[in-house]
C-alpha cells in the first residue's frame, strides 16, 4: 500500500502541521555504545490530546517494552500536538518533553539557534546512521554539520476525500477528481445532497496552516511562493499559481457556497471534522489517516486519498507539483548527557528500528494490527531505497488499510513532480500568508492580487530577518 519508488531528490520540507506521531517500534534494533546512567528519566512525545483508548494503550505498551529492554531508563509519555504558536511557547517556557518532533522546516534553524541537543556522537553508534537519504538527514543537520534531529517520516500532500459523501452524492468514490474543475463540481454535488457539510474545505487558522495549504495549492497550480535560498531568497507571493489557488477558493466559498461555515480549521480540527463526516474533501498530508484513527476513531470505509490535481496557471508559471515534507525527532538542549543517550535509544526503539530491522518491522506491524491501528498508510523513504523496499516486504502480511482507500493516490503520485517547501523562513512565510487566506474566505470583495502583493512585503521582511539571525 505504500509508495515504493519515490526518492527525496531535493531538500524536502514539511508544512505548518506535523503529522500525528505514529505508533512506533517494539524492537530495539542495533545496540548503541552510548549508555545511559544506571537510573535516568526522560519524557517523550506521545499521541495527540484526545487519542482513543486503543491508541493510548498501544503507546503505553511500547513504553513498557522499551523499559524492560533498557533497565534503568524511566519513560514518561506526554501528549503532544505540534502547532507553530504552541511550540514556540513551550520552547520559550522550557516545557517541551525530552524527546519531541518538529517539521523538516525547523530542524536546521532550531539547531543553529542552539535550541536542540547535539545528537551526533550518539546517532553515529548505530549502523543506520550511514543509510539515510541525503536530503532527509540534511533537514536535521545544522550549519556546523551536527546532527540535531533524526528524520522519522516523510509524506506528500494529497486530496483527502470522504467516500461515503461521494457515494451519497451520486459520485464514484473510486474515481476522485483529477482536475480542479472536477473538485469544484464534486464539491457542489456533495453540498447539493447535504447542505450541512463542506464539499471542499481549506485550513484557515492563523497558525501557519492557512499559509501552508495555500502554498500547497499554489504549487499544484504551478506557482512558487519563494525563489532562491538563504539571504538571496526572494518572496514571490503574487505568482500566477497563488492567484489561481485563491480564486478557486473564492469561487467555492462565495459563488458555490460549497465550503461550509467553519473557516478557522487547523490541522487537527480538520482531521476531526473529516472523521466526523463534516467535510467532503480537504488537503493534507498523505499520512493523516493514522491521526484520524488514533485521535478521532474515523469510521471504517469512509476514507479516500487522491493525488492533488496538477494544473498550470498559464504564462510564467512553473511546473505544477505536489508539496512534500516530513517529521524529525529531536531532543531538548536542556537534557543531560545521560538523558540524551537515553533519548536516542528511545528514538531508535520507537521510530527507527521498524524501518531498518526485520524484528522491529514485524513486531511493530503485528502489534499495530493486533490493536486495530493502521498498517500500510502511504509514506516516503527516509533511508535508502533498498532498505525501504525490504521494510515493505517485512510488514506486508500485516497491512490492514483498505487498498481502495489509497489506490488513487498511489497510482498518480509516482508521475507527479514532488516539490520542496520554501527554503528560507518557511514557517514565517506561512504565517505571512495566513491573513490572505482569511480575507478571501471572509470578505467577498477581497482583492486577491493586492492582498498577495501586500503580504509579499511582509514575506521579504521575514526572509531578511531569518537571514540576519542565522
Amino acid at each position: 500500500m505504500q509508495i515504493r519508488s519515490v526518492k527525496l531528490s531535493s531538500r524536502l520540507r514539511m508544512g505548518a502541521a506535523v503529522a500525528a506521531i505514529s505508533l512506533g517500534a517494539v524492537a530495539v534494533g542495533s545496540a548503541s555504545s552510548a549508555s545511559a546512567s544506571s537510573s535516568v528519566s526522560i519524557s517523550v512525545a506521545s499521541l495527540v490530546p484526545g487519542a482513543t483508548a486503543a491508541a493510548t494503550a498501544q503507546f503505553n505498551n511500547q513504553v513498557k517494552q522499551f523499559e524492560k529492554a533498557n533497565p534503568g531508563i524511566n519513560v514518561k509519555s506526554v501528549q503532544y500536538d505540534w502547532t507553530a504558536p504552541t511550540f514556540a511557547a513551550e520552547l520559550a517556557a522550557k516545557t517541551l518533553p525530552t524527546v519531541f518532533t518538529v517539521p523538516f522546516t525547523d530542524g536546521d534553524s532550531l539547531g543553529d539557534a542552539g535550541q536542540l541537543a547535539n545528537l551526533t556522537k550518539y546517532v553515529k553508534t548505530y549502523s543506520w546512521s550511514k543509510d539515510f537519504d541525503k536530503a532527509a538527514i540534511a533537514e536535521g543537520t545544522d550549519a556546523k554539520g551536527q546532527i540535531v534531529a533524526i528524520p522519522e517520516a516523510a509524506y506528500a500532500q494529497g486530496l483527502e476525500y470522504n467516500r461515503n459523501l461521494f457515494a451519497n452524492a451520486g459520485l464514484n468514490p473510486n474515481d476522485p477528481p483529477k482536475t480542479w474543475a472536477q473538485v469544484e463540481t464534486d464539491a457542489k454535488a456533495i453540498v447539493l445532497h447535504d447542505a450541512q457539510v463542506a464539499g471542499f474545505s481549506v485550513m484557515g487558522a492563523n497558525d501557519n496552516t492557512a499559509g501552508w495549504i495555500l502554498t500547497t495549492m499554489a504549487d499544484a497550480f504551478g506557482g512558487r511562493m519563494e525563489k532562491g535560498i538563504g539571504a538571496k531568497a526572494v518572496a514571490t507571493f503574487d505568482n500566477p499559481g497563488a492567484v489561481a489557488a485563491l480564486t478557486f477558493d473564492h469561487n467555492l466559498r462565495w459563488n458555490d457556497n460549497a465550503m461550509g461555515t467553519n473557516f478557522n480549521l487547523s490541522w487537527g480540527t480538520s482531521n476531526q471534522a473529516f472523521a466526523a463526516g463534516e467535510i467532503g474533501m480537504f488537503i493534507s498530508g498523505s499520512d493523516v489517516y493514522t491521526n484520524m484513527v488514533q485521535g478521532f476513531n474515523i469510521p471504517a470505509g469512509i476514507y479516500g486519498l487522491a493525488a492533488l490535481p496538477q494544473q498550470s496557471s498559464g504564462s510564467g508559471a512553473s511546473s505544477p507539483g505536489e508539496l512534500g515534507g516530513g517529521t524529525l525527532a529531536a531532543v531538548t538542549p536542556f537534557a543531560s548527557k545521560a538523558q540524551i543517550a537515553a533519548a536516542v535509544k528511545w528514538i531508535n526503539f520507537f521510530y527507527i528500528s521498524p524501518l531498518v530491522t526485520k524484528a522491529g518491522a514485524i513486531r511493530n506491524a503485528k502489534s499495530l494490527d493486533d490493536d486495530n491501528q493502521p498498517v500500510g498508510v502511504p509514506t516516503f523513504p527516509i533511508f535508502s531505497q533498498k532498505i525501504y523496499n525490504q521494510d515493505l516486504k517485512w510488514e506486508e502480511p500485516y497491512i490492514n488499510v483498505p487498498e481502495t482507500a489509497f489506490a488513487p493516490f498511489n497510482k498518480s503520485i509516482l508521475k507527479d513532480n514532488l516539490v520542496p517547501e520554501p527554503e528560507a523562513a518557511t514557517q514565517a512565510i506561512y504565517g505571512d500568508l495566513d491573513s490572505v487566506v482569511e480575507q478571501v474566505l471572509t470578505n467577498q470583495n477581497a482583492n486577491i492580487p493586492a492582498l498577495l502583493q501586500a503580504a509579499n512585503s511582509a514575506g521579504q521582511a521575514s526572509i531578511a530577518q531569518a537571514s540576519a539571525s542565522s
